[in-house]
């Protein structure tokens, strides 16, 4: 790279826009353990007990309109601190992604979910993502959705996550923009989204003489899989936005496949709705979130 473009040597990369990088013999760990310390003293959570997970299950977080108001630019803060911090911890995607809905009119049930995050973190601070390497580079994605999970507008949340080999090579958590009308609409919608996501990394393997044909979509829901595949079905589902039934269109050109996983080894599920504590662990560790000793 130094005499291709001409840029100067400045010794092995250790960090990097806030991420902690170690090069070891058997792989490569990226963390952000500095930032999240310096959170704990920045929002008073030093002495605070820590939790085993982001968020309880039993969690239904709305806007509170009773509620109590607190202070919008700590609330701000806090959240754009944390969607910072996701960059090398999707453990804490989905949680962050739903806290930052409330940032226009805070209440204490939102200030309280937002700092329990913060105790999250505080239990497990130098927990980092590792990419061995060791292993192949077949890229699978995951797609996956929690219908009607919204309790403001019932709109369902979109999880995807994309996997070289055994690496974690991007996620993402978000609120789907329309209303599904069933579970099927739901994740064939979160299918249809996380499609040009897969085609653009499939590019960019190009660059490195890498070449991906049919790349599959492991998706849980049998009816979103028929949709893909039968044109009668399609008919029937012209309510859903145009831009979501292109992945048929590529489903036809071999580009992708949508392929049918149980629930027990979806690895998305983890960026669409709050999970037990044994699942959450589970998951984290399947997408390569460990501890460095």
């Amino acid at each position: 790279m130094q005499g291709k473009f001409g840029m100067s040597m400045m010794g092995e990369l250790t960090f990097f826009l806030g991420l902690q990088v170690k090069q070891l013999k058997d792989g490569t760990f990226i963390s952000q353990t500095k930032y999240t310390r310096d959170l704990m003293k920045k929002f008073g959570m030093e002495e605070k007990s820590s939790v085993k997970i982001p968020m309880n299950t039993s969690v239904k977080m709305d806007m509170d309109v009773d509620g109590k108001p607190v202070d919008q630019t700590i609330y701000r803060a806090l959240i754009g601190s944390l969607l910072y911090l996701t960059a090398s911890r999707p453990d804490i995607t989905f949680v962050v992604g739903v806290c930052a809905r409330f940032q226009s009119a805070p209440k204490e049930s939102h200030m309280t979910a937002a700092k329990r995050i913060l105790r999250y973190l505080k239990g497990c601070q130098e927990v980092g993502l590792w990419y061995p390497k060791k292993g192949g580079f077949k890229l699978i994605g995951y797609s996956d959705s929690d219908y009607a999970r919204c309790r403001v507008d019932r709109k369902s949340t979109s999880g995807t996550c994309q996997m070289l080999g055994n690496r974690l090579v991007s996620w993402f958590s978000k609120k789907q923009n329309s209303i599904a009308i069933s579970t099927a609409k739901a994740e064939y919608i979160a299918a249809g989204s996380y499609c040009a996501q897969v085609l653009w990394m499939r590019q960019q393997l190009r660059d490195y003489e890498i070449e991906e044909k049919e790349i599959p979509i492991m998706c849980e829901n049998t009816s979103a899989i028929a949709i893909t595949q039968n044109p009668m079905l399609q008919s029937r589902t012209k309510h859903i936005d145009v831009r979501y039934h292109f992945i048929r269109d590529h489903v036809e050109k071999k580009d992708i496949t949508l392929e049918y996983i149980s629930t027990d080894k979806q690895l998305a599920d983890i960026f669409t709705k709050p999970l037990r504590e044994s699942r959450f662990e589970e998951l984290k560790h399947e997408l390569g979130l460990i501890e460095l000793s």
